[in-house]
């Protein structure tokens, strides 16, 4: 039996018992761009910020979730869900944060079990240093390579594919 017979007369599609759905060439051009260029980019803005912020781009990025948290706090799970790491690597990064002054551990008053990370004056101030350098990276590599009307169409999809992860983490969208 043909797959068409196989999957219904006139369809392409495939029951999912008997094989993958296979990406198509076009499928597939796209996934490997989305992996090959987000990947790429990530890397760029890390070396980038190294070299003019003498901070790594996950680490930046803990700063930031941080300094747009109520309070400049956030419980440590709370954290590892947002960055998208193991609470044992968001562990290492404030390790390595607290040791530069950026950030402290705070225990929760109503819950013993709850830690808090907070960002330090001196994390304000690393961050304050950092971002006019790392906006600017971000425009050169990645915003002032689209057009305005390709910015708000990557914008949607990636959008729509956030949403997605963040229901999939049963996590509640935001904007």
């Amino acid at each position: 039996m043909s797959r068409v017979e196989a999957a219904g007369e006139g369809t392409d599609e495939v029951s999912e018992a008997s094989e993958p759905r296979w990406l198509s060439e076009r499928e597939q051009r796209s996934w490997r761009a989305f992996v090959e260029s987000s990947g790429g980019v990530i890397q760029l803005l890390d070396g980038l910020l190294k070299r003019d912020a003498s901070i790594t781009f996950d680490d930046y990025e803990v700063l930031v979730q941080l300094s747009e948290a109520e309070d400049r706090r956030m419980r440590m799970t709370d954290l590892s869900t947002r960055l998208l790491h193991s609470q044992s690597r968001v562990t290492q990064r404030i390790d390595r944060l607290e040791c530069r002054g950026w950030v402290q551990r705070e225990k929760s008053q109503a819950d013993r079990r709850v830690t808090y990370a907070v960002l330090t004056d001196a994390g304000q101030e690393a961050i304050e240093l950092a971002a006019p350098l790392h906006v600017g990276h971000v425009r050169e590599h990645f915003l002032d390579l689209l057009d305005p009307e390709e910015v708000d169409v990557l914008g949607a999809l990636l959008h729509r594919l956030l949403v997605h992860v963040r229901e999939l983490r049963g996590e509640h969208p935001q904007h």
